[in-house]
């Protein structure tokens, strides 16, 4: 049985969740900010080791200002409410994305929960804020570019050895995909690390994911085959 060590979510349908309620937007992301507390300890419940949650795209710029204001402010409620409970369980919280670019108030949230977490070493929880994976890429290449040209590296990379040019460099590659919503789109996410993910897209939307979906996709996952291009009997 194939050990699933990395899954990733992308963390969709928090405002069609809350419109079908008859609630504000705000209302949806606020209900999938309190799970993201309920899956990552099913996760690590069920072995998981890296779980990589989509919290906030480069895409997500494009909508309406008070939204983005409200996203902004959900890492504070989180880990005011969580990071206790993150500690003890010992869980290791790791950001991903370029945080610099965030409101400095959600970057020292951000980056707090990464320093008083660091000498964890339970489930490495990940949040993508202002993620995007092509700029990802396009930001690895200019580093090689760079460090070539200085002489640090050679000319020449194996896939190996670009990825540690990459956001992701302390990480696995991805196990797992999932996303929710019923949805089913990469929306620019993890796309180098995700070469040879299993994906799943689900109809739940993120509030509803509940840990037995979670224990459901983990199943089916444990019943494919993965033969990462090569051969095996049938």
């Amino acid at each position: 049985m194939e050990e699933c060590r990395h899954a990733a979510i992308i963390m969709d349908g928090n405002g069609r969740w809350a419109k079908s309620k008859g609630l504000p937007r705000t209302a949806g992301h606020k209900a999938g900010a309190d799970n993201v507390r309920t899956i990552a300890i099913a996760a690590d419940e069920l072995g998981i080791k890296y779980l990589t949650l989509y919290a906030f795209s480069t895409e997500n710029w494009k909508r309406s200002k008070d939204e983005v204001g409200y996203l902004m402010k959900l890492p504070a409620y989180l880990f005011g409410r969580y990071m206790r409970e993150f500690l003890d369980r010992g869980y290791r919280i790791r950001m991903i994305g370029e945080l610099n670019v965030l409101p400095k108030a959600t970057e020292k949230v951000l980056r707090d929960a990464e320093e008083e977490s660091k000498n964890n070493t339970g489930l490495s929880l990940n949040i993508c804020m202002n993620y995007g994976s092509q700029r990802e890429i396009a930001l690895a290449a200019s580093a090689y570019a760079e460090d070539v040209l200085a002489g640090r590296a050679m000319p020449g990379i194996s896939e190996e050895d670009f990825s540690k040019y990459l956001m992701t460099k302390d990480f696995p590659p991805v196990d797992l995909l999932i996303r929710t919503s019923g949805e089913e789109r990469i929306s620019n996410f993890l796309l180098y690390q995700i070469a040879y993910a299993e994906l799943e897209f689900v109809p739940e939307s993120w509030p509803e994911f509940t840990p037995n979906v979670l224990k459901r996709c983990i199943d089916e996952y444990h019943h494919r085959n993965r033969r990462f291009g090569g051969l095996t009997d049938e």
